[in-house]
């Protein structure tokens, strides 16, 4: 622990403006649900789409990276690269239906789309489910990356440290609410992205690493700088390229990145003040996201393959810290404590504590609306008043926070929970998409998808529990059949995702859709338009009912698509010229550079049509 007096005093300073900025911008929010959960709905795009990509950037997330790149080189990253395909697709197609909706959650969503017993059920269950079980696994995963930071860096022991995060994060998030998470983010994501930015640098610049150069040319990291992953290696390359951009991006549900929008996302899309503000917040959060952040942390990645190569190296560069915490996601707060120097080490402490805190804060408020408004105010007390409702979002909030510290005691790094999220999510993404679109899916659809999901991953849990035998550092065997682990994951992945898919799909046929009348409101609130709606519409027109007026029922997803794409093309330029840039590739930069301009160019010139009122 490297810690100095000054690296305390700038930790403790912004902990207290933290604390400064939550407590003012928490006026009135407690007044009503709408106040506390959506900041009124008149945020403007600009906050909200650095505070969708500060919920995105916790603690958590430069361990991840730095364990991808470790495990599987720099190409590891297209396991969530891949999901810009959903966020673009959310940008350009399902943010103005979001705000269209008016809704206070995405859960809220199953009753205005779907009719009868089973929608108000799988408002429930789905309000439980993920805004407390779900939502305390993810809370546990990114607090795990804080117990890392805390033990390598502060010293402290697991739940102490915790303890005394969850204090700070459970007085804004709780008084406060969505306008204090907001108005913090703004000032966390600045602080946690200046702090990457400086760790990058002066680990490049250690002795150690030898610069960008020393750092490239080095070969425990020369087989590991291509951002696309080699052919050489087909399982490599078909388990985290092919299979992500062919399947993962919409086939998967993970937070942050739901096929369709949902979660958060939807929550600050929600609270924007009209469809173009909604748009723009979620095209910067994942200009952000994806095009800006990783290089910070990829450069720490590499440069801890020469300082501590393996996972016994760093064991025995930190005796005091328990093993169970030791893992390749381990090797970036070691790289910090390392090398930065006194006060420097305490701004990047506090940036990281700080990406921790927006992260954790928005799933505390995320969380806790499905639980006051879905769940308590839907179903526990349906003539609740505003107050009472907000009272128990508050309580909810210091619930989540602490069962999310126990199980983040027990889990062990990074890359494990999000593995395991993308499985019990695998299959379940398609229906997201389609459920805007197409009439027939109904509540009986949604329910399937789930419990497919979760049996399936059951089953392939079992299996690799008591079907598989090591029989080598990557190869297997899966009940006597030989094959490597690599091609069993993408077995698991692509047969979870088809026998779901198969299984819903199957279930929507076989049972009735919602009802007419919940069908018309549907359609008439937020205009989806399309051939999936066209038997509505035209059974409507036979009764003379007229659903939408003439002037608005223009149908722009295959705008919204071109958008898509000129989106996508975009921002992966932008990815690559920075990372050639660095490679000292400069031609191949120029090159993508061109294009990536070129791109968003053409996404200028369709803006205008794609958001005419």
């Amino acid at each position: 622990m490297n810690l100095q007096l000054i690296d305390w005093v700038m930790v403790l300073a912004f902990f207290m403006v933290l604390l400064a900025i939550g407590l003012y911008s928490s006026l009135n929010a407690g007044k009503n649900t709408t106040n506390f959960f959506l900041s009124g709905r008149n945020m403007p795009w600009w906050l909200l789409g650095v505070s969708m990509v500060a919920t995105t950037f916790s603690a958590d997330t430069p361990n991840l990276v730095t364990d991808m790149v470790r495990t599987g080189g720099v190409a590891a990253n297209w396991l969530w690269w891949a999901f810009l395909l959903t966020g673009m697709l959310t940008v350009f197609v399902y943010a103005k239906l979001w705000n269209r909706s008016k809704v206070m959650t995405d859960m809220e969503f199953y009753e205005l789309r779907y009719s009868g017993k089973t929608a108000a059920f799988l408002r429930g269950f789905r309000a439980v489910y993920l805004g407390f079980f779900f939502n305390v696994m993810v809370i546990a995963s990114v607090s795990l990356a804080f117990i890392k930071i805390a033990a390598v860096m502060l010293g402290l022991q697991p739940a102490p440290a915790l303890i005394m995060a969850a204090v700070v994060v459970v007085i804004y998030a709780g008084i406060g609410g969505l306008k204090s998470i907001l108005w913090t983010d703004l000032f966390q994501f600045s602080f946690a992205m200046l702090g990457a930015v400086i760790a990058a640098v002066y680990v490049t610049g250690s002795p150690e690493v030898g610069g960008l150069s020393g750092l490239l040319s080095h070969p425990n990291v020369s087989d590991k700088l291509s951002i696309i992953p080699s052919l050489s290696r087909p399982d490599l390359f078909l388990s985290i390229f092919i299979i992500p951009l062919a399947i993962q991006w919409w086939a998967a549900w993970y937070p942050g990145a739901e096929p369709g929008g949902g979660g958060y996302v939807a929550q600050r899309m929600l609270s924007a003040k009209n469809e173009k503000h909604a748009i723009g917040a979620t095209l910067l959060f994942n200009v952000f996201h994806y095009a800006l952040r990783p290089w910070p942390w990829i450069i720490v990645g590499l440069g801890s393959l020469i300082v501590y190569p393996d996972i016994q190296s760093m064991i025995d560069a930190y005796p005091g810290v328990s093993t169970q915490y030791i893992r390749n996601d381990f090797a970036y707060p070691a790289m910090l404590n390392k090398f930065l120097p006194a006060g420097l080490l305490g701004l990047v402490v506090a940036s990281l504590i700080a990406a921790y805190m927006s992260t954790v804060a928005s799933q505390l408020n995320w969380g806790s609306s499905y639980l006051a408004n879905d769940f308590y105010g839907r179903f526990i007390n349906p003539r609740a008043t505003e107050k009472q409702k907000v009272l128990f979002g508050r309580i909810s909030t210091l619930s989540l926070m602490f069962f999310s510290v126990l199980l983040a005691l027990v889990l062990q790094n990074a890359l494990q929970a999000f593995q395991y999220l993308l499985m019990i999510g695998a299959g379940t993404g398609l229906i997201y998409i389609l459920r805007w679109f197409w009439w027939r899916v109904n509540a009986y659809s949604e329910l399937a998808a789930m419990a497919a999901a979760g049996i399936f991953s059951l089953i392939f849990i079992l299996v690799e529990n008591f079907g598989i035998t090591v029989t080598g550092e990557e190869n297997i065997e899966v009940w006597g059949i030989s094959t490597t682990q690599t091609y069993w994951n993408i077995f698991k992945f692509t047969g979870i995702v088809l026998l779901t898919t198969v299984s819903w799909i199957t279930v929507t046929y076989l049972t009735p859709p919602a009802g007419e009348e919940t069908l018309r409101s549907f359609y008439r609130k937020i205009r989806p338009g399309g051939p999936g709606w066209r038997a509505v519409v035209k059974k409507a027109e036979k009764e003379n009912v007229t659903l939408v007026k003439e002037k608005d029922l223009k149908w722009d997803v295959p705008t919204g698509l071109l958008c898509m794409t000129f989106g996508c093309i975009a921002i992966y330029a932008t990815l690559f010229t920075i990372g050639n840039l660095l490679y000292g590739n400069n031609v191949t930069a120029i090159i993508f550079g061109v294009a990536a301009i070129a791109s968003a160019w053409a996404i200028f010139r369709l803006w205008q049509r794609l958001t005419a009122e």
